[in-house]
């Protein structure tokens, strides 16, 4: 942090949970400004996820579609999902994620990024793989997930992100990174 943002943060002075359920913990605390004056913030506390974006050998990604209740759409996204402790392991929670919702299993999984997926209102990381050498396996979702695998070329997954018919933002994310990716390995 460079000396001249010090005079940016908010100092906590108080907080409170608001709400405590299964995934979401919303809070609402009290912060003293950069210029004395005080505010309220609420947010959400996450434990964060893993995403994982697999690649087979013939160029194709491996996506899942989804019906994501709160913005009522039927989505197009990268397998992923919650840390099961906020210690857990991104990697082991990326390759978990890939069995379960896909069925693959991976010979590599590397670290593309970590994203803060909305820093207005959530704590939230989602830590994004790349996953590569993968063996077919049978998808075996939680009880409450109702996914569909879908096989594309890296390309057409990238014209979709362009066109808006990807939208996820961890999806956006790991798919332009991916196709950089391949670009640079390409020409090296």
């Amino acid at each position: 942090m460079e000396l001249q943002d010090k005079d940016l943060i908010e100092e906590k002075i108080g907080s409170e949970d608001i709400f405590d359920g299964t995934l979401l913990h919303v809070k609402r605390d009290t912060v003293k400004l950069p210029n004395g004056g005080t505010a309220t913030r609420e947010w959400i506390k996450h434990p964060g996820a893993s995403a994982v974006i697999p690649l087979l050998d013939d160029g194709q990604v491996i996506l899942v579609k989804q019906y994501r209740y709160p913005i009522g759409r039927i989505t197009l996204e990268i397998p992923a999902g919650k840390l099961d402790a906020p210690d857990e392991d991104p990697l082991l929670c990326a390759t978990r994620e890939l069995s379960e919702e896909t069925g693959y299993q991976a010979e590599n999984i590397t670290k593309l990024t970590t994203v803060a997926t909305t820093v207005g209102f959530s704590n939230e990381y989602i830590h994004i793989y790349a996953a590569t050498g993968l063996t077919a396996g049978k998808q075996h979702t939680d009880e409450d997930e109702f996914i569909n695998v879908v096989k594309m070329p890296l390309s057409q997954a990238v014209e979709l992100v362009l066109k808006g018919e990807i939208y996820d933002a961890k999806s956006v994310a790991a798919i332009l990174l991916l196709e950089r990716s391949q670009k640079e390995n390409a020409n090296v």
